[in-house]
């Protein structure tokens, strides 16, 4: 079975291309990729090579398949795990396997990743419970379930502590109220879906210093999508503010008890503290790019206010699986998360690209012959590309957003690798 993929050779150094797949063994399973949702973690993979901690150190010689957030179905299945795959049956990657090694699929293996065409899932990948059945409609929500399982991880972060009798409660508090610092980003979007469908809270407030970044996260999201589900939403702009603090205080009345942090400032952490209430916990849910970030908060309040502090990083399989369940029930929608389409020669220019972040989340068509494009260029694209103007009309239809009736129409219209 041959395969078109890219592979990385070593730092700044990718390629598109095509090469024999070995032949499954009878522990393994052969896939079709469909779709892969390009992460800022693969760019500070491919800028890092052998450096980064999950990229081989022989990597020049034997390259690895990039991409992690990957989605398709079972093309073949070994003798041994027929009991459990079946051809045609929609899967999801789960690829942070928890090695000792650090080993993941998309940073490590030469015939696994989401930027391949076919790929053979390893006995290791099945033994860890790391290939999830998928029943939902859509490949590209498929893809983002492994951003979203990081989300409803941070969730499943947050504590509570009842101080009459020293009782832990796991999760955000429900019916609280929870902040998403610096939010408007492809995360951040995510977070908001989750609090909305899945967290039970009654107050969500997003900040950012970007107001473009935040009119999109709100058209996405918008107020009274959660006003429907008993939730008050609003998007808050502090760039301008001479204390945002204190209008963060009064626009909660109060306080918080949940804190999302989303950008790595240490400001943005003292902040945080800043606007908790009694009880109230925060997630330093950002990844700083440094390994010296010091930052500050009142160990008074830690003390008597009794203030929590975590922090939460990458999934589980069981992550994975609630988030599909909630995409497979529509209790949130990933389409809110898509700000770009794109084909698989146009992936490397969107990973460099990524070193001035744009836009949300970019889902990747591997057989598909297609440039970078945004979800908000279609109608103008579709000036000279019937194709385009049909995808304009589908996108619009369904409130802006990418759907799965707009990648049905894509996945059969669009050119082919």
């Amino acid at each position: 079975m041959k395969t078109t993929a890219i592979r990385m050779y070593g730092a700044n150094d990718i390629r598109l291309e095509e090469f024999e797949l070995p032949e499954i063994t009878a522990d393994e399973v052969l896939i079709r990729v469909v779709s892969d949702s390009v992460c800022a973690s693969t760019y500070k993979a491919i800028k890092q090579g052998a450096a980064h901690k999950r990229v081989p150190d022989d990597v020049a010689e034997n390259p690895v398949i990039i991409g992690h957030e990957m989605c398709g179905e079972v093309v073949e299945v070994g003798e041994n795990v027929k009991k459990d795959w079946t051809p045609g049956q929609k899967v999801v990657i789960q690829p942070a396997l928890k090695l000792p090694n650090n080993y993941d699929p998309g940073y490590s293996y030469p015939y696994i990743g989401g930027n391949a065409t076919y790929a053979v899932v390893p006995k290791l990948v099945l033994e860890r419970n790391c290939l999830l059945p998928y029943a939902g409609d859509s490949f590209f929500a498929g893809s983002l379930a492994e951003a979203l399982g990081c989300c409803i991880r941070g969730y499943k972060g947050f504590y509570h502590t009842d101080y009459t009798n020293y009782e832990r409660f796991d999760g955000a508090k429900v019916g609280g109220k929870i902040a998403i610092l610096g939010g408007a980003g492809p995360m951040g979007i995510g977070c908001v879906e989750l609090a909305i469908g899945y967290a039970g809270v009654s107050q969500v407030v997003v900040t950012d210093l970007n107001q473009d970044r935040l009119d999109y996260a709100a058209r996405m999201c918008p107020a009274y999508k959660a006003a429907k589900k008993g939730v008050k939403l609003s998007y808050v702009n502090t760039s301008g503010m001479e204390d945002p603090t204190a209008a963060l205080l009064e626009l909660s009345e109060g306080g918080f008890d949940d804190v999302f942090v989303m950008v790595p400032v240490a400001g943005l952490f003292t902040m945080a503290e800043k606007i908790c209430r009694e009880d109230g916990c925060i997630n330093f849910f950002a990844g700083p790019p440094v390994h010296d970030l010091p930052g500050s908060l009142n160990l008074y309040r830690v003390h008597y206010d009794g203030i929590h502090v975590v922090g939460t990083a990458g999934s589980i399989p069981v992550d994975m699986t609630d988030v599909l369940e909630l995409m497979e029930s529509h209790k949130i929608n990933p389409g809110a998360m898509v700000s770009h389409i794109l084909g698989m020669k146009a992936v490397e220019e969107t990973l460099y690209a990524m070193e001035k972040p744009s836009g949300a989340k970019k889902v990747c068509y591997n057989e598909l012959d297609i440039p970078l494009i945004a979800i908000d260029d279609l109608e103008e694209l579709g000036k000279n590309d019937p194709m385009y103007a049909e995808l304009a009309a589908i996108v619009k239809r369904n409130g802006g957003m990418w759907c799965t009736e707009a990648e049905n129409y894509l996945l059969a219209n669009a050119p082919r690798l």
